[in-house]
């Protein structure tokens, strides 16, 4: 029922009004109030409503967000000393999908454990309605305010640059309102709010971006930042207009929480799909990347360590765990206009060293089948093994990683290495491990 991000899906067929309703059930179990809030998907208004029938009906009070940011909502949980907080929304999947995700008052979203008691109450329906004078209140509230204001004070910018926001038809507002608070000039793209995504593809790509980066190149911006549908994902392009990878982005957020931290053996949590790139900008300043299954919930699980002083995802889930453990995109957004307010990003970025790196998905019949065998098979191959997600194997000059996709019948390939030789080497012996265990 839960994937890597909570639930998604196509609406109508996978995500059903009968699933929000019996999800609210579920979680009202336990709980006295919830956050709801929802991207602009036309779906999510009977989502919501059906979510809001479950909750209510098991005495829960809903203190309803509207349309708002997924970080809004996480947010907002700890703000209103509510017991969990929903958003209504596929992030930065197709307008046709819908979903919904849980939050922790902390911030941080639902996992393991909390996930299994919820679809467990859903498969089991162990679930009881609250009596009829006890049900639970709809209550309106504006969580975006108090979002601007936490971004204000937590972001100080002397000089504020001039910045393109692409929303992307999300409802990324916050982020346009943060960085106006702040002092910056701001433009933006795609800023009407629209479930159809008629501007561009919800997901923030270097092709779907192409228009931020070319506004940003021919403008006096000084940084390009693009949002998804609910603005947990932030990308960005440099005042040159050069279009950022997550990769190199991880590696800027992750240096400056470093140099700003206060911790004696600082670490920064990431994914095991990512570059070393990262870990080899940290290795001057004394840091080390602590690595995580995929999925910005591990990510944030992770962050919960005192060492632990950023934690992000090369996909454009950024956390700053002295803030909040949920992936902020506004606050990244903040942050970043502060990074190219002291020096411009190209500058930065020139900085960072990247890899070769290679990628490929291969459809299988049987992906967890495949996925035994091959762990078999690599780790009596190599020495250094992980299987915290999928299998990596860590070589001498790279890396290469196996892992089933969690939604498709696919296995996916990852291969890096500091050199183009090194890293055609580790790529090819990735990919001979699946299509032997394909033959098995």
């Amino acid at each position: 029922m839960f994937g890597t991000s909570g639930i998604r899906g196509p609406v109508g067929t996978e995500v059903t009004a009968e699933l929000a309703l019996a999800l609210g059930r579920a979680l009202g179990v336990d709980t006295d109030r919830v956050v709801v809030g929802h991207d602009p998907r036309e779906s999510g208004s009977f989502l919501v409503d059906a979510l809001t029938a479950g909750l209510r009906e098991s005495g829960t009070d809903v203190l309803d967000a509207g349309l708002a940011a997924t970080p809004t909502v996480a947010r907002a949980v700890g703000w209103h000393d509510a017991d969990a907080g929903v958003s209504v929304t596929a992030s930065h999947n197709p307008a046709p999908d819908n979903g919904l995700k849980l939050w922790q008052p902390s911030g941080q979203a639902f996992t393991g454990e909390d996930q299994d008691r919820i679809a467990e109450r859903i498969r089991e329906g162990a679930f009881e309605p609250a009596d009829w004078d006890d049900l639970g209140d709809r209550i309106e509230i504006d969580a975006g305010e108090r979002h601007v204001e936490a971004l204000r004070e937590a972001v100080p910018i002397d000089d504020p640059p001039s910045v393109v926001v692409d929303l992307g038809n999300g409802a990324g507002g916050v982020s346009v309102a943060a960085l106006t608070a702040l002092g910056c000039e701001v433009e933006t793209l795609n800023a009407q709010p629209d479930g159809a995504f008629p501007g561009r593809p919800s997901e923030p790509t270097s092709e779907n971006c192409e228009s931020l980066r070319a506004l940003v190149e021919t403008t006096d911006a000084e940084v390009g930042i693009a949002h998804d549908g609910d603005a947990d994902r932030l990308r960005a392009a440099t005042g040159e207009g050069a279009y950022l990878s997550g990769d190199v982005l991880l590696a800027l957020f992750a240096r400056e929480a470093v140099r700003e931290s206060e911790v004696e053996n600082p670490e920064v949590a990431a994914p095991v799909d990512t570059s070393l790139a990262v870990a080899d900008a940290l290795e001057p300043l004394g840091a080390t990347v602590t690595y995580t299954r995929v999925g910005d919930g591990f990510v944030a699980e992770r962050a919960t360590d005192p060492d632990v002083v950023f934690g992000g995802e090369p996909s454009g889930a950024w956390i700053w765990p002295n803030q909040t453990l949920c992936p902020d995109g506004p606050l990244a957004a903040c942050r970043l206009a502060a990074l190219a307010a002291e020096r411009s990003l190209d500058d930065r970025v020139a900085e960072i060293e990247t890899y070769p790196i290679a990628r490929e998905s291969i459809e299988v019949a049987d992906k967890t089948g495949v996925m035994e065998r091959v762990a078999e098979d690599v780790d009596e191959a190599f020495e250094e093994v992980r299987t915290l997600d999928g299998v990596r194997a860590d070589l001498d000059e790279g890396w290469f990683l196996i892992r089933a996709s969690g939604t498709q019948p696919l296995v996916r390939i990852t291969a890096e290495a500091r050199s183009q030789e090194a890293c055609t080497s580790a790529f090819e012996k990735a990919s001979g491990f699946v299509e032997n265990a394909r033959r098995e």
